[in-house]
């Protein structure tokens, strides 16, 4: 298989349409992506080079929350090699949040991993609601957008009715104790539906980096798509009753009654 070098890879970057000197999240599998020149680490050097000394590089760094976490030293659980090993990087900012946080390096690095509210993990005041308000975009490298957090940003916005709780683990005042985190979760399949929302209004822009199929779009267009969308179904993302789905059955239990609609079942 062929091994580009980073600078390959960086010109297919920019090929795609990724800005210099913008914001850019990337959710990636370096599996979909690999061999490159120089690996991981190769790789992070090429989105670097991509936005250039002016931009922003940004990946989730989340975990189970299921002990005390620590931005300095906390494992990522299931984010895959290339963000685990971003937020280890000298000069690499990570935010704070229990169970949901992200990475980010260049100048807007400390806006994006600033404080936020416990709940929910990714609403307009967190890492995703951040670079969706500083014009950022969004590259799913390898990956599809049932990875793409944003999209939880748009649920956010939209105030779809579904709300899980999740038990997290905190630490306050040196004591570490267990808080229900509310979050719009789901199996997140149905997010793949972004695919044809973007791709009918040429606001996806596709094409291979690496070895990988890449998509990337801004987060604007993102968010404002799904926005409208959920306005006509707010359960557009979760699974059908009766397709077996837990994850999605558990969230269309938590939907109240009075804000059920039968078309949208």
């Amino acid at each position: 298989m062929h091994e580009p070098s980073v600078g390959q890879v960086v010109a297919e970057l920019r090929a795609l349409g990724v800005r210099p000197g913008g914001v850019l999240l990337v959710h990636t599998s370096f599996k979909a992506v690999r061999p490159i020149e120089g690996g991981p680490l190769g790789l992070i050097r090429a989105l670097r080079a991509a936005v250039g000394d002016d931009g922003t590089l940004v990946m989730p760094t989340m975990t189970d929350g299921q002990r005390v976490f620590d931005p300095r030293s906390t494992p990522t659980c299931g984010m895959g090699i290339t963000a685990e090993t971003f937020w280890r990087q000298p000069g690499v900012l990570r935010s704070g949040h229990p169970g949901g946080s992200f990475a980010a390096a260049g100048p807007q690095a400390e806006r994006i991993c600033a404080p936020q509210p416990l709940s929910p993990p990714h609403g307009p005041d967190s890492p995703p609601g951040r670079v969706h308000e500083l014009g950022g975009q969004v590259l799913l490298l390898g990956v599809t957008h049932s990875e793409n957090t944003t999209l939880h940003v748009a649920e956010a916005i939209a105030w779809v009715p579904y709300s899980v709780a999740h038990p997290c683990v905190l630490e306050v005042d040196g004591v570490a104790r267990t808080e229900m985190v509310h979050e719009t979760d789901h199996c997140c399949r149905r997010f793949g539906l972004a695919d044809g929302w973007l791709r009918e209004r040429g606001l996806q822009r596709e094409g291979r980096v690496g070895n990988a199929h890449a998509r990337l779009c801004d987060s604007h267009d993102l968010v404002a798509v799904a926005v409208e969308h959920l306005a006509m179904n707010p359960l557009v993302f979760l699974c059908p009753r009766g397709e077996g789905c837990e994850q999605c059955d558990v969230a269309r239990a938590s939907v109240p009654a009075d804000r059920v609609r039968g078309d949208h079942e």
